[in-house]
């Protein structure tokens, strides 16, 4: 009896994307991830948090919203909708990917763990709604989506990779540095979401419950942790000049500067003006870019080559990692 084809291999078969392709479905995703997370982010400031009062329906009778739920109704169940969205977008990245020849299985795994991080997240989402916006629940939920913008990071840097084994371009400090920048942002990411789950902007106009901490004392550690943040990028940037580091760490770096600097310019501003939404909608926004430009500079010191097409010989293999020299003078 013939092998039965699923269906990846049969589109695999008859559709063969180019690496453009396979590289602009990864940013997709990463576009839909970090939308996903302002839309969320809109539905607590309008109050729509419960605009659809039940999951997974919008109400107890209706699959979407009725009338009478006004202009919350349609805010929530539209980013309901959106998660679909997303889950086709997440869906052709991995169809590209699986289709590609030859086939690369490490950008596929990537794509299904997008898929699944989708699904974990639409389940806690449905139990935000049914706990009446649990603060612990809401961050949690926030938590998961920022799992999911790492992922889709990952696959769309390692889409413009090869296969190859991993080289570092920098001394095995430095990249450490670097990923001790990524952890200390990863704890500033989850101090913002203890600064929003004892903030005033509980998602819906009704009484929710609070985390029971002081605000402005957790906002003043969020605070501390970005100036951490901060200077350890100043320091990598110093770090990697000095090395002689190539240009893509670098300028990835520097680009990290930016997006801090902007992002705390924002911070202050909605502290200082009472926390307006449209200010804290941009914040949400700007902790995705922070986030993605963190994982891009801690991605961009090492790097995957290519793997020799069938049949061709291995190039030279190579030498062990020094420790690069510091230029004269710097």
């Amino acid at each position: 009896m013939p092998n039965t084809l699923n269906p990846l291999e049969l589109i695999a078969r008859r559709w063969q994307p180019s690496a453009r392709f396979v590289r602009g479905a990864a940013l997709a995703t990463v576009v839909m991830a970090v939308l996903i997370v302002v839309t969320g982010g809109a539905v607590r400031l309008t109050e729509s948090g419960l605009g659809c009062p039940t999951w997974p329906r919008c109400t107890a009778d209706s699959l979407a919203p009725t009338a009478e739920m006004g202009v919350h109704g349609v805010i929530e169940f539209g980013n309901r909708l959106l998660t679909y969205v997303l889950c086709a977008f997440v869906g052709l990245a991995i169809v590209a990917a699986r289709s590609r020849a030859p086939w690369r299985h490490s950008l596929t795994r990537l794509g299904w763990y997008q898929f699944w991080l989708i699904a974990a997240n639409g389940i806690v989402g449905g139990i935000t709604v049914l706990t009446g916006l649990n603060p612990y629940i809401v961050s949690a939920h926030f938590l998961l989506s920022t799992a999911l913008l790492t992922v889709a990071t990952v696959m769309w840097h390692r889409s413009r990779e090869g296969d190859g084994p991993a080289r570092g371009l920098a001394p095995r400090p430095v990249r450490q540095l670097a990923w001790l920048l990524v952890g200390a942002t990863g704890v500033l990411t989850v101090l913002g979401t203890v600064v929003t789950g004892a903030g005033p902007h509980a998602g819906d106009a009704n009484r929710v419950h609070r985390i029971p901490i002081d605000w402005e004392k957790i906002t003043q550690l969020h605070v501390d942790f970005v100036f951490l943040v901060l200077g350890l990028s100043v320091a990598l940037w110093f770090v990697l000049r000095a090395v002689g580091a190539p240009a893509a760490p670098r300028a990835r770096t520097r680009d990290l500067l930016v997006v801090l600097v902007a992002q705390g310019a924002i911070g202050y501003v909605q502290y200082f003006t009472g926390l307006p939404e449209l200010v804290v909608g941009a914040h949400m926004l700007g902790s995705c870019l922070v986030w993605i430009a963190v994982l891009r500079v801690a991605l961009s010191l090492r790097e995957h080559p290519e793997l020799p097409a069938a049949g061709e010989a291995p190039g030279e293999p190579e030498a062990p990692e020094q420790q690069a020299p510091v230029p004269a003078g710097v």
